[in-house]
């Protein structure tokens, strides 16, 4: 009806590249067809009955229905930084050095919005979880991409990284005041040491810029690998804070429980923004979270031996149908480069093709950036009968394509 008024900040937003292939895989649906369905990051498991327990028994207490703590109940916040002290040796303040958030997206999202400055610049590695990227745009900031070297192991390699980073930080105008780094990485799997931290901060002190560290899939690790944490790091905590979620590991993603932790700035950025933007999760959420992070690492334990498995069978049902994919260390993603017949149609319409003549639905790389069109993330969300199900639709598929060839 106002033409003339318009929405300036949803215009600086592209498509949603993974709306096409929902929208096939909905109809798809609709028509009676069976996907299968390997395209969201969504946990398809409950989380433990000790949890839905303590909700349910905190709910039913009459002074947990009013408002809560916007940044998160004292003994929540303790239990934050028990989590971190006993994962990682890190002595975190509950008071100034830790936040909790409705999950680690709307923390990074609300961290970035307090922080940035209208013209301020983020260096981001491509390809990237989109919101990375996004929430500095949507702040009025703008982001230099930085290509994201791994080798086929999915291990970074660290001596370009830190190359291409310096050459950001160079070329860019305004120079960048903040670097963000993702590692387990979401879309990519790929994995770095703790050196490769300690260099990080070293950087980040030299050329005064902040970190933003994600570790949203931390806990979720494979053949002796371990996430490293940049607060390990002496004197990490000056430039640099760390986010996490309980979506993936303890199977929450509905429940939206995160935080984000380190130097008390940043933090408190955080806090204050909160403090008028929302009151915080429901109570009852916060102290079941609670009871999550001090008591059920058993838990989390089965969590990652259930992605385990699935990971290795899907990665050898896959290459067994003729389309190779390496095993990951880590995350609850198989980050797969595109079989070689059908590399000249990229990750779009290779994903779209999956869905329509295979069954099978995966998230395009070229929604992650442009460094991820000769990919496919694949989610382990699916049961290992329905993986190897795929395995014999894509075999099929790839036939075609071969014989087309």
């Amino acid at each position: 009806m106002f033409d003339e008024i318009e929405f300036e900040k949803l215009k600086r937003l592209p498509k949603y590249v993974f709306a096409e292939v929902n929208d096939l895989k909905m109809a798809a649906r609709r028509a009676g067809e069976d996907v299968i369905d390997f395209s969201m990051g969504n946990p398809d498991g409950p989380p433990s009955e000790k949890i839905i327990e303590k909700l349910v028994e905190s709910a039913k207490k009459p002074k947990t229905h009013g408002y809560s703590a916007s940044k998160g109940i004292y003994k929540l916040r303790l239990a934050i930084c028990n989590w971190y002290e006993r994962r990682y040796g890190v002595a975190l303040d509950p008071e100034t050095e830790a936040v909790a958030t409705m999950g680690s997206k709307e923390g990074y999202v609300h961290l970035v919005q307090a922080i940035t400055n209208p013209g301020d610049t983020a260096v981001v590695p491509d390809p990237t979880y989109p919101i990375h990227s996004y929430a500095f745009m949507l702040a009025g900031g703008a982001v230099r991409k930085m290509e994201l070297v791994f080798n086929e192991r999915y291990e970074v390699d660290e001596d370009l990284f830190f190359v291409n980073l310096k050459r950001a930080l160079v070329e860019s105008v305004p120079r960048p005041k903040f670097v963000v780094v993702n590692f387990p990485h979401n879309p990519s799997t790929a994995t770095v040491t703790p050196a490769f931290y300690e260099r990080l901060v070293d950087m980040a002190k030299k050329e005064r810029f902040y970190v933003i560290s994600d570790i949203a899939y931390a806990d979720i690790t494979f053949d002796g690998y371990k996430t490293p944490s940049i607060l390990t790091v002496e004197g990490a905590k000056d430039v640099a804070v760390e986010s996490f979620t309980m979506s993936k590991s303890y199977n929450m993603a509905g429940w939206r429980v995160g935080f984000i932790v380190g130097n008390p700035k940043l933090v408190g950025a955080v806090q204050k923004i909160k403090s008028w933007l929302d009151y915080g999760m429901f109570t009852p959420i916060q102290v079941a979270a609670t009871i999550a992070l001090n008591e059920l690492e058993d838990e989390v334990q089965k969590t990652i031996e259930k992605y385990r498995k699935r990971r290795d069978v899907l990665c050898d049902a896959f290459t067994q149908a003729g389309w190779p994919i390496e095993k990951p260390s880590a995350t609850m993603f198989v980050w797969a480069k595109l079989p070689k017949e059908a590399l000249h149609l990229g990750s779009l319409e290779f994903s779209k093709k999956l869905l329509t003549e295979a069954k099978v639905a995966v998230s395009p790389g070229i929604g992650f950036g442009e460094y991820g069109d000769q990919y496919v993330r694949i989610a382990l969300i699916e049961n290992e009968k329905r993986i190897r199900q795929a395995a014999r639709n894509i075999k099929r598929y790839l036939k075609t394509l071969k014989e087309e060839g």
